[in-house]
């Protein structure tokens, strides 16, 4: 199959509708849950609302709803909506996200969406996560490990299914082109991306711009985060 260009820098192949960041709904459907809803549980008072950013199939959001969470969930693609379930949804970017007056407790900004390449994007996104978050509210973060720009590199989940990043290219102004593949016994996606690796020092100074502090690293290996409102 033809590789599909939908956004400058972005791209995917495989069956399914793929979104303008280069991702296949359907692929996005097969994905297993691994401990996101564990993490986010423990991290926020029971029965939070919840503002989900950039929420895809709901891969996260069901288990959450599950566990008694209010979810309000936004993705860009109507296509990856059709597949959440039992969440108020919202069709749109995050970054010109409107919803008036409205705060959450609880803002999740997952899926390293924080290492948009683009600045303007990333300082958006940041921007929404603040707007969204009422005064005591916390946002949670998920960034990228240590090791996400070491290539190549392959698991092999315990659903069946392989994950390899293929190769992280750079592309200028400390941008990273990655290739990823995701192989399961009857189909086959790719996806390339921009990525923009942060230190902590990096990623704190930009939440700081946007008006939020990192209250503490959720995980040993600092992938997720818990910031609030300064």
């Amino acid at each position: 199959m033809s590789e599909r260009v939908v956004r400058e820098g972005y791209a995917g192949t495989g069956p399914g509708a793929i979104t303008p960041d280069g991702c296949a709904v359907e692929l996005y459907s097969r994905l297993a849950v691994n401990d996101e809803p564990d993490i986010v549980a423990a991290a926020v008072p029971a029965g939070s609302s919840i503002l989900e950013l950039g929420c895809g199939v709901g891969r996260v959001t069901h288990p959450l709803i599950e566990r008694g969470f209010d979810v309000t969930a936004v993705d860009e693609s109507p296509q990856m909506l059709e597949r959440v379930r039992g969440a108020r949804t919202v069709c749109g970017p995050i970054e010109s996200l409107d919803l008036g007056d409205e705060t959450f407790d609880v803002v999740m900004l997952a899926s390293f969406l924080v290492h948009s390449g683009d600045d303007r994007v990333r300082d958006g996104l940041l921007r929404t996560c603040r707007r969204y978050v009422r005064d005591g509210g916390s946002v949670l973060f998920q960034r990228e490990g240590e090791d996400y720009h070491d290539v190549p590199r392959e698991r092999v989940h315990p659903a069946g299914y392989t994950t390899r990043i293929l190769s992280s290219e750079p592309v200028g102004d400390g941008v990273e082109s990655v290739r990823a593949e995701y192989e399961f016994a009857d189909a086959r996606w790719t996806q390339t991306f921009l990525s923009r690796p942060m230190s902590k020092e990096q990623f704190e100074g930009h939440l700081d711009a946007a008006g939020l502090r990192v209250e503490r690293y959720l995980t040993e290996d600092g992938i997720w985060v818990l910031a609030v409102p300064k």
